[in-house]
């Protein structure tokens, strides 16, 4: 184990940020890579739990919570079912939720569930997953990363909460997740250097892969160094463990899917832990996006509901944030998706969480309202939303918060996000 250590990610010291810019496999599938992701918890004294998910990618926030009252949404999306309204579930006269997340409207129902539309990090214009993604957990207020800002806010929340002990916070994987990067102590493990795939699991990369010859080539060609180096006994391992997850599937039942990730964190979190933080990819949906936005909302339904049947009576003291780097285009594009944009949604849950709202100032879609003549106008930083829910929960002062966790921001008024 790497005690105290803030990088340290791979036994060659490479960033994952340098090691893309320097490979030839930088594009859109890399920032949404379902291998490049890792988890980051933290202990602090109290009962309240906070869980911050990062959904990499840009997931469309106009097609989770459908705006199907504003009469300027149908003409944009001809292509979509979500133009139509028809296969929505109806949240209030307004807006409707995409049907991949009808396990979470129970919780809307029971006040466990809220979304804010139209938030954004101060990041513009340049759509860049990496820059955006790097800016949104860095909770900096600059118009792009800099160099020099090498912590993210989680860790600098965890400086300044009071009672925080020393070696209270953990990375675990092989990915570097800026927003616990900083001074604050934490452990970093990582399991193995070795990539070991079954060959299940090979076929699967190859048909994900198979429409983008570059990133396919690649894959493959590293999927075949990595045969050659594989120890044996660490591919029998892993082909024992995918067994045993098909076993721990089957017996969770029908449509019943039980994320490894969420129920590591539940455990974590009904002992000292009260902070955790990792990401979920696949939210780039540039094409097709009626499939890949239906599989990536399941994905995230199914880490909600481990979180929360996890973590039984904690819940009612837990709020899970889930945020993207930016929302994506107004209008579709030509191959039924939509591309990068700006405006995006807020995605929050938990039995600490004031549900049952859709929280923001809509913008409206009109020609003239979209920023850039292309995008959900932002009405509300993504961060402001954040500080709210940890003064909620931990107590911290305004001017804490806005200083020292997240330089230059004005929180304004409180939105009432909690209970």
């Amino acid at each position: 184990m790497d005690h105290g250590s803030t990088h340290g990610i791979s036994h060659l010291g490479l960033s994952r940020r340098r090691f893309l810019k320097g490979s030839a496999l930088i594009g859109c599938s890399l920032a949404a890579h379902p291998l490049m992701s890792g988890i980051t918890l933290a202990a602090a004294p109290g009962d309240k739990r906070l869980v911050v998910i990062i959904l990499r990618g840009a997931m469309d926030g106009l097609d989770v919570v459908r705006p199907v009252g504003d009469p300027d949404f149908a003409a944009l999306r001809p292509g979509f079912a979500a133009a139509a309204g028809g296969d929505g579930l109806a949240l209030n006269g307004f807006f409707t939720l995409h049907p991949a997340l009808a396990g979470l409207k129970p919780w809307w129902d029971a006040g466990e569930l809220s979304f804010v539309h139209a938030v954004s990090t101060p990041y513009r214009d340049k759509r860049s997953h990496f820059d955006g993604q790097d800016l949104l957990e860095a909770g900096t207020g600059f118009d792009l990363p800099l160099v020099d800002v090498r912590d993210g806010w989680l860790n600098r929340m965890v400086q300044v909460v009071p009672g925080m002990v020393a070696e209270s916070a953990f990375a675990l994987g092989r990915d570097e997740m800026k927003v616990l990067r900083g001074p604050a102590p934490f452990t970093q493990w990582s399991p193995t250097s070795k990539l070991v795939l079954t060959p299940q699991s090979r076929l699967l990369l190859e048909r994900v892969y198979h429409e983008d010859p570059l990133f396919r080539d690649a894959a493959v060609a590293a999927m075949d160094l990595a045969e050659k180096l594989a120890d044996p006994a660490e591919m029998e391992a892993a082909a024992a463990m995918e067994a045993g997850m098909k076993a721990d599937l089957a017996d969770a039942g029908p449509g019943v899917r039980i994320d490894p990730v969420a129920a590591f964190a539940a455990s974590r979190l009904n002992e000292d832990t009260r902070i955790a933080a990792f990401s979920i990819a696949g939210w780039d949906t540039h094409r097709d996006q009626e499939g890949y936005l239906r599989r990536a909302l399941t994905a995230l339904q199914n880490t909600l509901l481990t979180l929360k049947d996890g973590l039984g009576a904690n819940w009612s003291q837990t709020a899970v944030l889930a945020m993207t780097e930016f929302g994506r285009t107004a209008r579709q594009n030509g191959s039924n998706g939509t591309d990068h944009g700006t405006g995006g949604l807020m995605v929050l849950a938990g039995g600490a969480v004031k549900g049952g709202q859709v929280l923001g100032e809509w913008p409206g879609l009109a020609e003239a309202e979209l920023y850039a003549g292309r995008d959900l106008m932002p009405t509300s930083d993504v961060r402001s939303h954040a500080a709210w829910v940890m003064r909620g929960l931990f107590g911290l002062e305004p001017g804490v918060l806005e200083r020292a966790v997240f330089p230059g921001l004005d929180m304004g008024r409180n939105p009432g996000l909690l209970l």
